[in-house]
């Protein structure tokens, strides 16, 4: 699937449209497919992948801004409003708490 060619590339903001286009299938088609294979719609789909990606490189050490520029966002703040929606925190609370986490264990 096109996960493969969006994972290199995170900064990719190419449409369902323009994937319909690429591989020769509608964007309705791409879209119920995209659907089957993940349980989601294109657009959450990409949310997620930019989102675990995101997880990977902050983990790695890789900084904020860095990992923000690498995505694609016009901003270190844009994606740290992303992330506080998408997990509740800023991206150096939630790694302040996993390192407490694991060090309580």
């Amino acid at each position: 699937m096109t996960s493969f060619r969006l994972i290199p590339g995170q900064r990719d903001r190419t449409t369902l449209a323009e994937w319909s286009g690429r591989t020769a299938t509608s964007e309705r088609t791409l879209a119920r497919l995209v659907f089957r294979e993940t349980g989601m719609t294109f657009g959450r789909w990409r949310h997620q992948l930019h989102l675990l990606v995101a997880l990977s490189k902050l983990s790695d050490g890789v900084p904020v801004q860095q990992v923000s520029d690498a995505l694609g966002y016009e901003s270190a703040t844009s994606f740290i409003t992303m992330f506080r929606k998408a997990l509740g925190t800023t991206p150096s609370r939630y790694f302040d708490r996993k390192v407490a986490d694991s060090a309580k264990a």
